[in-house]
C-alpha cells in the first residue's frame, strides 16, 4: 500500500523485546486504579460496566460506593433492581439499562453458576449485557485467561506503532500475535495503559517515556494520524483561513460593500463566477460569520448583487 501498511506489520520486529519493554514500562509506573489490584471477577465486571460510559478517574468513587453497598455478586443479585438503577442515576454513570443488565447478570451467576463466575470469554458472554469486549476483559483481568483486548486505544497504538491496517480483522490478528501466551492480565492492562497515557489522540511519546519509540513508525515519521485521529485539513486555502481574512479586512478597512471585501480577501475574486472566489461563495462565508455573531450585513435584499455592506458586529 502507498502508506506502507501491509498484512505483515511485525516483519523485522523483535516481538520478545517489544513485549518486555512494554511490560517493564507498565510495572515501573502506571495509573493506580483499584480494580487493577483485584482478581475478583465481580469487582472487575462492575468496573468494566461503569467505565463504558464514564472516564476512569470518575469511576473510582462510584466503584468503591457500589462495592460498599453490594460487596458480593450474591448481594447484588438479592438487591432491589430499582435501588441499583437509582444508584446508577445518582452517580451519573450513563445509560440506566447497564445497571439493569448488571443486576440481571448477578442473578444469573448466583442461580445458574452457583455463585461462581464462568471463566472463559465465550461463557461470560452468556451473562446479560456482557458483550465480547467485556467478557474478554473479565476473563483477562480476573482469570488471566483472555484474548487480546482490542479497544479504540489499542487500535490507535497498533496503527501508529506498527502500521496495522485500519480493519477490525487486521487489528484482531495483530493484537493476538503480540499477546504473550498466558499473560493476558498484565499485557492487556499494559497495552491499554500505553494508549491511555502515551499514545492518546495527542501523543505524549517522550513525556510518558513510551517504550516503543524505537520501533514506532509514527514516532519516526511524525505522522500521528490514526483511525480516531483524522488528518487535520490544511489551513492554507481553507474556509477557516478566509473567515479570518474577512474579519481582518473589516477590522483594518471598516465597513465595506461585499465586492470590495471580496477583492481584499482573495486576489482571484470573480463576482459572477461559480464556485470558490465567487460572490455567492463570499456571501455564504459572510452569512456564516453573521450566524456566529461576528459580522452584520446591511442593505442585502437577498439578490446578492454585491451592494450589501458588511461590518464587524459591535
Amino acid at each position: 500500500m502507498s502508506d506502507g501498511r501491509g498484512e505483515e506489520p511485525f516483519d523485522g520486529v523483535d516481538l520478545s523485546a517489544v513485549r518486555a519493554a512494554l511490560v517493564d514500562w507498565y510495572h515501573e509506573d502506571h495509573r493506580d486504579y483499584p480494580w487493577r489490584e483485584t482478581t475478583d471477577p465481580y469487582a472487575i465486571l462492575v468496573s468494566e460496566v461503569m467505565s463504558q460510559q464514564t472516564q476512569l478517574d470518575r469511576v473510582v468513587d462510584a466503584w468503591h460506593d457500589f462495592l460498599d453497598r453490594w460487596p458480593t455478586v450474591a448481594d447484588l443479585a438479592a438487591a432491589d433492581r430499582g435501588a441499583v438503577v437509582a444508584f446508577w442515576t445518582d452517580h451519573s454513570l450513563g445509560y440506566n439499562n447497564r445497571a439493569r443488565y448488571l443486576h440481571e447478570a448477578a442473578g444469573q451467576v448466583v442461580e445458574e453458576y452457583g455463585g461462581e463466575f464462568p471463566r472463559s470469554p465465550t461463557d461470560l458472554q452468556d451473562l446479560q449485557g456482557v458483550g465480547p469486549y467485556t467478557a474478554n476483559a473479565v476473563a483477562s483481568f480476573a482469570f488471566d485467561g483472555g484474548d487480546a483486548v482490542v479497544d479504540t486505544n489499542v487500535k490507535r497504538v497498533l496503527y501508529r506503532a506498527f502500521g496495522v491496517l485500519d480493519e477490525d480483522a487486521a487489528f484482531e490478528r495483530a493484537a493476538g500475535e503480540l499477546l504473550p501466551e498466558g499473560e493476558s492480565r498484565v499485557w492487556n492492562n499494559a497495552v491499554m495503559e500505553l494508549g491511555g497515557v502515551a499514545c492518546e489522540k495527542t501523543p505524549a511519546c517522550d513525556e510518558a517515556g513510551c517504550p516503543w519509540r524505537s520501533v514506532c513508525q509514527a514516532y519516526e515519521s511524525g505522522d500521528f494520524t490514526a483511525p480516531d485521529v483524522p488528518t487535520q485539513p490544511s489551513f492554507e486555502g481553507s474556509r477557516r483561513q478566509f473567515r479570518g481574512r474577512v474579519l481582518s479586512a473589516l477590522s483594518e478597512h471598516g465597513p465595506q460593500p461585499v465586492d470590495d471585501l471580496g477583492r481584499r480577501v482573495r486576489v482571484d475574486y470573480a463576482p459572477e463566477s461559480d464556485g470558490e472566489g465567487s460572490r455567492a461563495w463570499l456571501c455564504g462565508l459572510v452569512e456564516d460569520l453573521d450566524d456566529d455573531g461576528l459580522v452584520t450585513v446591511e442593505g442585502d435584499d437577498g439578490d446578492r448583487d454585491g451592494t450589501a455592506t458588511v461590518r464587524l458586529r459591535e
